[in-house]
């Protein structure tokens, strides 16, 4: 996790409004936070309609949900991740409500989550699980956000 890790980043906001309650700046920052490589990465918001297509398509789940990451670069030797993660903001917003959180608190986790994935971290197995959950608290604290996984 370095600030010093080269990152292109491209933003793609369906609904211009979103530009000014999830600003690109903090974007960056979080994905920085989450880098452990220098990284080619397209962040994009989209709709629960879209996001459920999405799922359904590639994870053969037919819902929309909060984000999904296709990693392009998950072998070892890759010198640059690249990735398009994608976070549905319907989910977004609602999961952030229901669990009392802001919306920018609740992006944060799931920019660094979607950051890990395309990084190669997942969470299939207790053991998984476990080690990104910890890296999310980690980078999120650096961050000064919250433990999501608290109470």
């Amino acid at each position: 996790m370095s600030q010093k890790n080269k990152l292109s980043l491209s933003v793609q906001y369906p609904d211009p409004r979103l530009k000014e309650i999830i600003l690109r700046t903090n974007l960056r920052r979080w994905v920085q936070a989450a880098l452990f490589a220098p990284a080619e990465l397209t962040i994009r918001f989209v709709d629960a309609e879209e996001g459920r297509t999405l799922n359904r398509e590639y994870r053969g789940k037919d819902y929309a949900t909060n984000v999904l990451t296709f990693a392009y670069t998950e072998d070892e030797e890759s010198e640059v991740t690249q990735a398009d993660i994608i976070l549905c903001t319907d989910v977004l917003q609602r999961e952030a409500d229901e669990q009392k959180k802001s919306v920018q608190a609740h992006t944060a986790h799931l920019v660094v989550h979607g950051v890990l994935h395309a990084q190669g971290y997942d969470h299939e197995t207790d053991e998984e699980a476990t080690e990104m959950e910890q890296l999310e608290i980690e980078i999120l604290a650096t961050l000064g956000e919250a433990n999501p996984y608290s109470a």
